[in-house]
């Protein structure tokens, strides 16, 4: 009898062993940071494509990334602002060269995604090693929104449409649209004086 009470209690001792060391796994929540504006260096790949850009969120609707890699694409910025997106080089606008017109609807899907989860009072999903993972679906099909420890954008996919987004150096912008716009129109202005001063000569 004793040697049973012996076993079992070392089975229960192993049991409760096994349980702790297995990765925190499951259905849980944390506190939302999406709905902050911030910055953040932005990897991407979609299927054979491979860019890379810095991606900045000013505020619901209000977004922008500029790509330096590939160098298709590197230099040009593209800005998302109520359902509009214009693109520009070094300050002088241009329609969406057509390298870029991929990579601009899975960035809208991102845009919409985020913005639809940055007005829950805390995120919900499927925990895993200390990020959390947000399932949700849009039109262009079912996604994993992934964010930190704090909240912050950290991953996105659409595995349906081969795209993976990964993200860095997540940090608040200091920079505001109103700045970003002053800046564009300030560098366009000054590539216009050097056409003409180049042109004069």
């Amino acid at each position: 009898m004793k040697s049973f009470f012996a076993f079992t209690a070392a089975a229960a001792a192993a049991l409760c062993l096994t349980a702790c060391a297995v990765p925190k796994v499951g259905s849980t929540s944390r506190k939302n940071s999406l709905g902050t504006a911030f910055s953040a260096a932005a990897s991407i790949t979609l299927d054979r494509l491979e860019a890379e850009g810095q991606l900045i969120r000013f505020g619901e609707g209000a977004w922008e990334i500029e790509f330096s890699a590939p160098n298709t694409l590197s230099g040009v910025k593209l800005e998302f602002s109520e359902g509009n997106v214009l693109a520009s080089y070094k300050g002088l606008s241009f329609s969406v060269p057509q390298s870029a017109v991929p990579v601009k609807a899975m960035l809208l899907n991102l845009i919409k995604a985020v913005d639809e989860n940055a007005g829950l009072d805390e995120l919900s999903g499927e925990e895993s090693g200390g990020l959390l993972k947000i399932s949700g679906r849009l039109d262009g099909g079912d996604y994993t929104l992934t964010v930190d420890e704090e909240g912050r954008l950290s991953a996105f996919d659409m595995p349906n449409n081969k795209l993976t987004m990964k993200f860095s150096e997540v940090k608040t912008a200091e920079i505001s649209i109103e700045q970003s716009t002053t800046e564009a129109e300030t560098s366009s202005e000054a590539v216009t004086t050097a056409a003409g001063t180049t042109s004069a000569a």
